[in-house]
């Protein structure tokens, strides 16, 4: 497959700053890694060892997921618009074997908006994460699939020293680019030094896309599909840039506005708005092949 990069300028991306490149629709499920032949690096072999394909209705599986409400009086620290609700069917549900997060336009604890953060009672450390998933496309959404530690929670700050790792953020004002990063002490957005990378996948919000995040001690990588555009490399060079030789949690949420969602405002007559879930899967390295 071959790529057309694109120049990031400050008007497509007023925040974040990275490489960018164009994709086409390709949806591909692997089990080995996704590097191609041409990365020149040798293929890693991964077993799965955790998984919901959301093969059940209602809502989600409490032994695999959790509602996360902690940070709703504070605006998540980004100054969001939504109030993340608990056991909500109308938020978090599953139909159809597709679990779907949904953001909706309603007066509630004293916030606009209503949404879902789900997180996953595993964590890991190191591994290949997968989640199959089609985004929402208003302006004002803020959807994302990302890790955070395991036992950290927003109450116990310390962000971002504790190290973040953003597999899918996509905004609704920049519809169709795809955002990875990793955030640590010495590289994080609020320095401008986050280590940082988008891609144009200009139907991620109607057809379903692979966002998969490969972690090794020696690099994060993501891609969309099977097109790497994200790599980090571990510099040796301590926690304070390299954060993340430790299990970490998985997140899935849509919020609304706050620092970047809202940056061209929220288009209240868009809503509701989903972010549609097919599976998530995660794998580890098989050591019979380390």
């Amino acid at each position: 497959m071959k790529f057309k990069f694109i120049k990031l300028n400050a008007l497509l991306l007023p925040v974040y700053f990275g490489a960018i490149i164009h994709l086409t629709s390709c949806n591909s499920v692997v089990t080995q890694s996704s590097n191609s032949a041409e990365d020149g690096q040798d293929n890693l072999v991964y077993k799965l060892v955790w998984q919901d394909e959301f093969d059940y209705p209602g809502l989600p599986d409490t032994t695999k997921w959790r509602y996360d409400t902690e940070g709703n009086e504070a605006g998540w620290g980004n100054n969001e618009a939504q109030h993340y609700t608990s056991s909500v069917g109308k938020n978090a549900r599953i139909e159809n074997g597709v679990l779907k997060i949904a953001a909706h336009k309603e007066e509630f604890a004293g916030k606009e908006y209503t949404s879902a953060r789900l997180v996953s009672n595993t964590d890991w450390k190191y591994g290949k994460i997968e989640v199959f998933a089609r985004l929402p496309n208003a302006r004002g959404t803020w959807s994302a699939i990302w890790m955070m530690p395991g036992g950290w929670s927003f109450n116990d700050g310390n962000w971002p020293e504790i190290g973040e790792i953003d597999i899918m953020e996509h905004v609704g004002h920049n519809p169709g680019v795809i955002h990875a990063s990793a955030h640590s002490k010495d590289y994080q957005w609020q320095k401008g030094t986050q280590k940082t990378a988008v891609i144009s996948v200009p139907d991620a919000t109607e057809v379903f896309h692979s966002y998969i995040l490969e972690w090794t001690p020696d690099a994060l990588k993501a891609f969309v599909d099977d097109s790497l555009y994200f790599e980090y490399q571990n510099e040796g060079l301590g926690e304070t840039k390299w954060p993340y030789d430790k299990p970490f949690y998985l997140i899935l949420n849509v919020a609304v506005g706050g620092e970047w969602g809202n940056i061209n405002g929220i288009d209240d007559e868009a809503f509701p708005q989903i972010m549609e879930i097919d599976y998530v899967r995660i794998y580890q390295m098989d050591e019979r092949h380390e």
